[in-house]
């Protein structure tokens, strides 16, 4: 399972677990109220471990791909027609701003990253 489907899991635990306790302090059970507390707390705490980890790998990829030498901004043209692009620069990686890798670098435009200057 990767992060994303593990993140996901547990948020939707979570919101089982959020409707269980309304339910249970609606009719006044405190043992299933407690309970489902707990569970609450250890499933926060996975998913905070969670999110570290995605924010650690997003952190590390970002800082290989700024490692490479040349970097861009690319054109409209060159956007339009990526395939001929990517054929023809050995080791283009192509960040969008919108994506969580683009976030994370604080881009605000299309950029391609190569070893050697296209």
């Amino acid at each position: 399972m990767n992060l994303n489907q593990e993140l996901q899991s547990l948020n939707n635990r979570l919101d089982k677990l959020r409707r269980k306790l309304a339910g249970a302090e609606e009719r006044g059970d405190q043992a299933i109220a407690g309970q489902a507390t707990q569970e609450i707390e250890t499933i926060t705490k996975k998913i905070n471990k969670v999110k570290g980890r995605t924010k650690h790998a997003l952190n590390k990829q970002g800082s290989d791909v700024k490692s490479l030498a040349f970097n861009r901004p690319l054109t409209k043209a060159e956007q339009a027609d990526m395939g001929k692009l990517k054929k023809s620069v050995k080791g283009l990686v192509v960040v969008h701003p919108m994506t969580a890798l683009g976030r994370e670098m604080g881009l605000s435009v299309v950029t391609g990253y190569a070893p050697k200057a296209f």
